[in-house]
């Protein structure tokens, strides 16, 4: 039977991540009955995490002798809690009824418990962090937490005027998306040693695999896929302004491009309206373009791994970039 990637992915982390399942449920749960209900619920439709591989790959990659410590399982969980408290505000914010083709926490419990819940795991994370005095960990996830809060806000900011640069998008996604996964890798590092400079190179691949991992989501907007827990053209209906649609807004005459904006800003539900900008910017290479760009990110983090000895836990991370770039969904 071959293995699928993600199962390769943590093969060298697998004690670890069980260990983590067993001490994450631990760290959760509260005295309020509904509140366990709902992280019950949470715990039960987890996704990928993907993040606390990152936390643990990275400290594998330089621990001594592969020892990683309780300070590595704590900064997994912090990282852990506070993504799933900012995937229950999306959804809210999002008016979203569905997460990972179940329904959402606001969709069962209304809008008030779910920003509430959310707040919850968030102040846990913190305090996991403040009852450890791990505050070297909490400096990186509350950057992280600023920087998300951001690149949302900014966003929402840029799809009411459509007028977004491609600079000003790779700051979007580089605070929504990427800082998270920069802080997963920088807290995994930081966890196992004090030389600044290797925590730094491993915030910089946390980032890149983030920003690579974003243009990837940018692309599955245009393509039609069952897997994809997202419908077609769900970017382009929330006037989300992605590289291949700002790529091609740059490169078409100003008649089109009026027209593709008068698409997005008036006729968003309009089927037919929809797949004519989806083909417009297949025509002129938007996606082509993109698909170039993750590559370049892709290759820079390769690079800086490259740098590191060549251990299991650096296979792994090389595997998980592979994974980001050619996942499908």
């Amino acid at each position: 039977l071959i293995m699928k990637i993600e199962e390769k992915i943590k093969i060298p982390i697998y004690k670890e991540m069980e260990t983590f399942e067993r001490k994450f449920s631990k760290s959760m749960f509260s005295k309020v009955s509904i509140l366990n209900k709902i992280i019950h619920f949470l715990l039960k439709r987890k996704g990928k995490q993907m993040r606390p591989m990152l936390v643990f790959l990275s400290a594998k990659l330089l621990a001594k002798a592969h020892n990683i410590n309780e300070k590595t399982y704590r900064g997994a969980s912090v990282v852990e809690l506070i993504h799933t408290a900012t995937l229950v505000h999306d959804d809210v914010v999002d008016d979203s009824n569905q997460r990972r083709g179940f329904f959402s926490i606001n969709a069962l419990w209304k809008n008030k418990i779910a920003v509430l819940v959310g707040d919850y795991l968030l102040s846990k994370g913190l305090l996991i962090s403040i009852d450890n005095s791990d505050f070297d960990l909490l400096k990186i996830i509350s950057v992280a937490v600023r920087e998300m809060s951001q690149g949302e806000i900014l966003q929402i900011e840029k799809s009411r005027e459509l007028n977004i640069t491609e600079d000003e998008y790779f700051t979007i996604i580089k605070q929504k998306t990427a800082s998270l996964m920069a802080a997963c890798c920088a807290i995994g590092a930081k966890s196992v040693t004090n030389s600044e400079s290797k925590v730094l190179d491993l915030y910089k691949i946390g980032e890149l695999i983030g920003i690579a991992f974003q243009i990837k989501d940018d692309l599955f907007d245009y393509t039609q896929n069952s897997f994809i827990g997202k419908p077609v053209a769900a970017d382009l209906r929330e006037q989300k302004m992605t590289l291949p649609l700002i790529y091609t807004l740059n490169s078409v005459d100003s008649v089109s491009k009026k027209h593709i904006i008068n698409i997005i800003k008036n006729h968003n539900k309009d089927e037919k309206k929809i797949n004519d900008v989806i083909n417009l910017v297949k025509k002129h290479k938007g996606l082509d373009y993109a698909k170039e760009k993750m590559h370049v990110y892709h290759k820079e983090a390769l690079s800086i791994l490259n740098d590191f000895k060549n251990n299991d836990a650096n296979k792994s991370l090389k595997l998980l970039l592979d994974y980001v770039v050619n996942r499908k969904k």
